[in-house]
């Protein structure tokens, strides 16, 4: 999945744009719907504990298969490397841990809630089955 290159756009609309597809994209799985779940909890997450950490968690819990946890962090990880280093990273991780300074890590994490908020009320839209 590629992140739109768009004419001008503001950024809310891309992020609203990649939102969707992320949404669009997990709609034919089969763990669309826990997907939905998670994508409703993970802004709340990085509040509480911060990006990498978040990014660590949904990682321990993808146990090396194609889940909502694995899908998550890959969009959550393809929209903020995409914004802050100009390219689409499936794994945010190393860059946090070795590469930014506390400038960067703070401007991803509000680059990533800023996303998430989005892709939150999408996600809620099409995904949640309450």
């Amino acid at each position: 999945m590629s992140i739109p290159q768009t004419r001008q756009r503001t950024l809310e609309q891309q992020r609203a744009a990649f939102a969707w597809q992320c949404v669009q994209a997990v709609q034919r799985t089969d763990f669309a719907s826990e997907y939905g779940q998670l994508a409703r909890q993970v802004a709340s997450l990085v509040q509480m504990h911060g990006l990498g950490q978040t990014l660590a968690f949904l990682a321990a819990k993808a146990k090396d298969q194609q889940n909502e946890h694995r899908q998550l962090a890959r969009d959550l990880s393809r929209w903020v490397s995409q914004q802050l280093l100009g390219t689409a990273r499936d794994d945010l991780r190393d860059w946090i841990v070795q590469s930014a300074d506390v400038a960067e890590y703070r401007r991803a994490t509000l680059e990533a809630l800023a996303f998430l908020t989005w892709l939150k009320r999408f996600a809620e839209a099409e995904l949640v089955k309450e």
